[in-house]
């Protein structure tokens, strides 16, 4: 086996006895490449912004392209034999990056504290295959304490296409690097899912990660330290989509992997993407790490709840299919056992005909929810026939609105059945107060979310 080692600008970099929870920050700023901020250790600010080198998206062809990530919450084991760059390593004082002369020329560094972050997430999109113009939503897990948008949208509007002789965009034509087999002290990146579930029998106390979104915080600002850690986000088993008479979505794939693989099939969570969190934290987050987390007020359940979704949960001793949901036990509690792994996410098709997620919270993107609202309706001949309703943010788990439900079912759609189901709508779930909302706010969305939907669909 290789000595681990991560690729930086170029260069190869030996891990040595880096500890595992060492995030790929750290690591860089170690090595004495400090362009790369820590702003709020959490993934929110996108100050740590590195490119990695990943496998193109589903259906997009065998080269690579140039993610952004959080390098706050990665562990660099991660990495073992991966490509990464950071903002001194796309151009020189004397020898810009085309991003870092835009902005430069139109005053879009002012403290400067964020500006790193921000050129490696403007390049991505520079060198995104098939671009025609900026989308701004790429940079939109950067913040600028200086309130310096208006210059760095100008520069970002400014990019033309890169030139055909580009290194970093020629570099795209080959293979992203494959995916190594990783043993550091504390940490495992198993070859397969044969050899991650032995592993897990192994130590079933140990910590899964994917995209560390979740995990990076933990580590970060909780302290928290992993007897062992397994990593899962390569695992080829972990990482397939396919359609038919069910949706399957692998467990590892990237909610911008989803996004890209399902083309806008399924119309419900095409609502869900732009509202999760940033495109930096999507090119890392999974589905798999979303739902294994059993967050009350994480925004993919809902949705999924609303979409019958069901888990197959794979262990040593074979694989088993949950609904989910009969998956949530308790406050980030499941019914996963020691040893068990989230392999995938069956959707079943047909789809329903009517379809919608609300998100309450107190910005409108890149913000945790106050309450999610994921809704289905089937309406045949001016009648539902079938409803299904996922909530999240009102109780200690995500949960299924099923007295809204039977209040829709067999009503003709009208303003006075929903009238009518959001009024018991507002009743679902146990909500609280807290920092992000009231209980009485809580349950006055509810009802608003239902009443909201009738007044755009009909």
């Amino acid at each position: 086996m290789p000595e681990p080692h991560i690729t930086v600008n170029g260069r190869p970099r030996a891990l040595g006895a880096t500890p595992a929870h060492t995030n790929v920050l750290d690591f860089l700023r170690g090595l004495g490449l400090t362009g790369a901020k820590e702003g709020c250790a959490e993934g929110e600010c996108g100050a740590c912004a590195v490119m990695v080198a990943r496998p193109e998206m589903p259906g997009d062809g065998d080269g690579s392209r140039w993610t952004p990530v959080n390098a706050c919450l990665v562990p660099a084991a991660a990495l073992d034999g991966q490509e990464v760059v950071t903002a001194e390593g796309l151009g020189r004082p004397d020898a810009l990056h085309p991003v870092q002369a835009e902005l430069a020329q139109r005053g879009g560094s002012q403290c400067g504290y964020c500006t790193p972050g921000f050129v490696c997430s403007m390049a991505a999109e520079y060198y995104r295959p098939g671009r025609e113009d900026f989308d701004l939503h790429a940079i939109g897990g950067n913040l600028c304490r200086c309130t310096g948008y208006r210059p760095i949208r100008d520069a970002a509007a400014a990019l033309g296409a890169a030139p055909a002789d580009d290194p970093f965009a020629t570099r795209c034509a080959s293979a992203a690097p494959a995916s190594v087999p990783t043993r550091i002290d504390g940490f495992a990146r198993p070859a397969d899912l044969a050899e991650a579930l032995a592993l897990l029998a192994e130590h079933p106390e140990a910590t899964v990660v994917a995209g560390s979104t979740d995990w990076g915080v933990e580590v970060n600002l909780r302290g928290r330290r992993a007897s062992h850690v397994v990593a899962v986000d390569r695992l080829p088993e972990l990482r397939q989509l396919s359609v038919g008479d069910a949706i399957e979505i692998g467990a590892a794939l990237t909610l911008s992997e989803v996004e890209a693989g399902l083309g806008g099939s399924v119309p419900l969570l095409e609502q869900v993407w732009p509202l999760f969190a940033s495109r930096l934290i999507r090119n890392g987050a999974t589905i798999g790490g979303n739902l294994g987390t059993a967050s009350p007020i994480g925004d993919l359940a809902p949705a999924l709840l609303a979409l019958e979704a069901t888990l197959v949960l794979a262990s040593a001793g074979g694989d088993r299919e949950v609904a989910l949901a009969d998956y949530f036990t308790g406050y980030r509690e499941t019914v996963r056992r020691p040893g068990e792994l989230i392999r995938s996410v069956r959707i079943p098709t047909p789809l329903a005909s009517h379809t919608t997620f609300r998100k309450i919270s107190k910005r409108r993107l890149d913000d945790i929810s106050s309450v999610a609202v994921g809704a289905a309706l089937d309406v045949v001949d001016g009648t539902v026939v079938r409803a299904r309703i996922g909530l999240g943010g009102v109780a200690a788990t995500p949960i299924r609105a099923l007295a809204t439900e039977a209040a829709l079912e067999g009503r003709v759609w009208s303003r006075a059945t929903v009238e009518e189901a959001a009024t018991v709508m507002a009743t679902e779930g146990t909500p609280i107060d807290d920092q992000r909302a009231s209980a009485a706010y809580r349950s006055a969305m509810l009802g608003n979310a239902l009443r909201a939907w009738w007044e755009e669909a009909r």
